[in-house]
């Protein structure tokens, strides 16, 4: 069953034409990866997908709403409800604790709680990290809360840009176990990245050159 369908996607910036005629359909569950090199439509795409843009051509239907069609205030409500965003930059409330930067995401979707939050931060292994402001914390574990916020309102799809561009290797598979976890647990996962070995974990790779889809990959197919 498809929770997201994608079909003639196109997207134009002034003279500047970002994304073509781009097809796509993920199944529920499913882990895909999206590559290519900078200025290839990864980050047009990431925005149109995660409900922050609408495409200029075509139609985009995520859980059954075409958000093409959506205004500005169902496109807030869509990205509030379904969808779990993860940033390469964390964006952290920087005079906010762990525990609350994970609960501003509960205030946005219905009533902070404080024990549901401090569970969050347990299933990334940050329990011990909640009162701790984000610069006393390391990259890592920055990301970690980053993960438990996407978390925290049970997204239907857990969207990620670059989630390990800033991390070195031992918090990269520290992300990555926690990212494979919860695919094995069912959540449809879309990884925007550079790195080859983050696009091995995905069941699909996207690659994207010039605003089209260039090539598709299936983990275990070679084609």
């Amino acid at each position: 069953m498809a929770l997201l369908e994608l079909n003639g996607v196109n997207k134009v910036y002034g003279s500047v034409r970002a994304l073509w005629d781009v097809n796509l359909e993920v199944g529920q569950g499913e882990w895909i990866a999206i590559m290519g090199p900078s200025g290839s439509g990864k980050t047009t795409l990431m925005n149109i997908i995660g409900c922050m843009d609408k495409p200029s051509e075509g139609s985009v239907v995520l859980d059954g709403v075409n958000i093409s069609t959506e205004n500005a205030r169902s496109l807030t409500a869509l990205r509030r409800d379904k969808i779990g965003l993860i940033f390469q930059q964390f964006h952290l409330v920087n005079y906010l604790t762990a525990l609350e930067n994970v609960m501003v995401a509960q205030y946005y979707h219905s009533l902070p709680d404080e024990a549901e939050a401090l569970q969050a931060l347990r299933r990334v292994g940050l329990e011990e990290r909640a009162k701790h402001l984000p610069s006393q914390l390391s990259g890592g574990e920055q990301q970690r809360v980053c993960i438990a916020r996407a978390l925290i309102n049970y997204p239907m799809l857990i969207l990620a840009d670059e989630p390990t561009g800033n991390l070195d290797e031992a918090n990269e598979k520290i992300v990555m176990a926690i990212l494979r976890q919860l695919h094995e647990e069912g959540s449809t996962i879309i990884v925007v990245t550079h790195d080859p070995e983050v696009a091995e974990e995905a069941q699909r790779t996207i690659v994207l050159e010039h605003g089209r889809i260039a090539a598709v990959t299936v983990k275990g197919s070679g084609a």
